[in-house]
């Protein structure tokens, strides 16, 4: 059975290459269906009235010829699942691993993809997240210019290479969380609208047309494509991007919505099934249990601890950076997981978010010193390797493995990786591709940058220096940076203050002028210089000295002797 939601259509027929054109009969609801039966890899499309094109299926699990071509049909039964021993993973206690199926390796495929994954059992990753991979318009991009929610991208090796990728990564004891996109659709391929009402023209977000979540067939077909990813391809949780940008006026959001159906999902499967927000509202309304009155999403990214480490090692302080120039900023983030909980927001000209509830587990709060964004975004898409001394970068290692949060790291950070991740397209309209140019190269020429520092998201050279090299890995500052990030995740795995979910357990404290900061985590201590030269410490009696960013480091007279920028983890109790 075919079916399809078209309201909007007094007419569907079922297009099939080598048949003529099937009626379909009209149901309850803006439904069609027709009583035909595809087999994996038939190709299929729908023509709506009199249009003569044909239009791809908007629940489409794959467009092997791009998205404005024919769907087609993929059976996800077909799969020999190896992953029967696989029960899960909680977010609790596990370090995340963002990568870009694209750029991860020279091939850019889910099935190169694989081939790498036993360097991520070895560092220590307890989940992988993966960029957006379902299907857009040409053959590179971040993902986020997505428009058949349901297809995997082809030129990742489509639906069958996603699911040999998820049951590999479940055979080396990984989880995988999956980064959804449904506040938007992309610019070019989008045909849901002629079909029925997705969008609201009217009203809009920063990427385009908001989704039109005041329709019930909407709502479902955003929790169905949910639920088909941890259902058919085993994914074990969603990243689910920017969720500010869903305006529901509806009675009751969306979001408890998508977690009350994965939540039975869950109990149905006998497996964690995790939800993530990016929000940039700094409201823990969304990690909040339902019937306290929140979402009930497991947990949320919190922006304001990357800020705020990100100026203590790097000292920049332009745009957002501006309030997170002291180090009380990075103590403030650090013990109660937002910096702005009500407080001023230069960068805003507002007063920004609202305190969190410090009886919720840290582990419900995502933190990262580096990410996509906060790479991508920036004109050059220059990484902290780029710019920072390797002290500093042993230093963020240091804070963002053992944060009281659920750590997150980008992939090529856990070597210091010299390759940029910038910002790449490759619209094939000629109009679009030159827009998203001039555009990208516009918005920061009126910041003050040099036009030729900021790279043409449309050259495919863009994309290409924005692969990895792993052939630097085993080399010079990569090896030790590697090796440091391995033995920070192994001393987090090992020591039960390291993953105590307790805010109560936490205590911080800097000096500014001597630029030092204090981590206490029960009875482990993390001490960092920030500074250049040397600083001490109060550190009496005779701790245990876990680990040492700097071969230098000394214990004496008292007094911890930190080496300029460097970090050191301490037992004292």
């Amino acid at each position: 059975m075919i079916e399809v939601w078209a309201p909007r259509r007094t007419t569907v027929r079922l297009h099939r290459p080598g048949h003529d054109p099937l009626a379909m009969e009209r149901r309850e609801g803006g439904w069609f269906a027709a009583s035909v039966d595809l087999d994996d890899g038939d190709e299929y499309g729908f023509l709506l009235d009199d249009a003569p094109a044909v239009r791809p299926d908007p629940r489409s699990r794959r467009q092997p010829h791009g998205v404005h071509e024919l769907s087609a049909w993929f059976d996800p039964g077909r799969h020999d699942w190896q992953d029967a021993d696989w029960t899960g993973r909680q977010l609790a206690g596990a370090v995340i691993y963002e990568l870009h199926i694209g750029t991860f390796t020279a091939d850019g495929t889910l099935d190169s993809a694989i081939d790498r994954l036993d360097h991520l059992v070895d560092l220590g990753i307890g989940f992988v997240e993966l960029l957006p991979v379902n299907a857009f318009n040409g053959t590179h991009n971040w993902g986020y210019d997505g428009v058949l929610w349901y297809a995997v991208h082809e030129g990742y090796g489509g639906p069958a290479a996603y699911q040999r990728f998820v049951d590999a990564c479940h055979q080396r004891g990984i989880g995988v969380i999956q980064d959804v996109v449904h506040n938007h659709l992309g610019p070019s391929g989008n045909y849901l609208p002629e079909f029925g009402p997705y969008l609201r023209d009217a009203e809009r977000n920063t990427w385009g047309s908001s989704i039109d979540l005041d329709e019930p067939e909407v709502r479902s077909y955003i929790v169905q494509n949910a639920l088909m990813w941890m259902h058919d391809h085993h994914v074990d949780g969603l990243r689910l991007d920017a969720v500010h940008a869903l305006k529901d006026r509806s009675e009751r959001h969306i979001l408890p919505e998508l977690a009350e159906a994965t939540e039975a999902l869950s109990a149905h499967l006998g497996r964690p099934l995790t939800l993530i927000a990016e929000s940039d509202l700094n409201d823990a309304r969304l990690i909040t249990a339902r019937e306290a009155g929140g979402y009930g999403l497991t947990a949320q990214w919190s922006d304001d601890y990357h800020h705020a480490l990100h100026v203590a090692v790097s000292g920049e302080t332009t745009g957002y950076y501006a309030d997170f120039e002291p180090l009380s900023a990075l103590v403030k983030a650090t013990t109660r997981g937002f910096f702005h909980d009500g407080s001023w927001s230069s960068f805003r000209g507002r007063a920004h978010g609202h305190p969190i509830d410090t009886r919720i587990p840290t582990s419900r709060l995502v933190t990262f010193s580096q990410d996509h964004d906060q790479i991508g975004n920036r004109a050059a898409g220059d990484r902290l390797s780029q710019s920072i001394d390797e002290g500093g970068l042993a230093v963020a290692a240091v804070l963002t493995v053992l944060s009281p949060f659920t750590p997150m790291l980008f992939m090529g950070e856990e070597w210091a990786a010299s390759t940029p991740w910038q910002f790449f397209t490759s619209h094939p309209e000629p109009e679009l591709g030159r827009a998203t140019a001039e555009g990208r190269i516009a918005e920061f020429a009126a910041m003050g940058w040099d036009r030729t520092v900021v790279p043409d998201p449309q050259d495919p050279q863009t994309f290409q220096r924005s692969k990895l090299d792993w052939a630097e890995r085993d080399r010079d500052v990569h090896e030790r940076m590697l090796t440091l990030y391995r033995t920070l995740i192994a001393l987090r795995r090992q020591l039960p203050d390291l993953t105590d979910p307790a805010f109560g357990s936490l205590a911080a404290e800097a000096d500014e002028e001597a630029r030092v900061l204090r981590l206490s985590r029960g009875g482990t201590q993390i001490l960092v210089n920030f500074a250049e030269d040397t600083r001490r410490m109060p550190l009496p009696g005779s701790p245990a000295v876990l680990l040492a960013t700097a071969d230098d480091f000394a214990h004496e007279a008292g007094d911890a002797v930190l080496p300029g920028r460097s970090a050191a983890v301490v037992r004292v109790a």
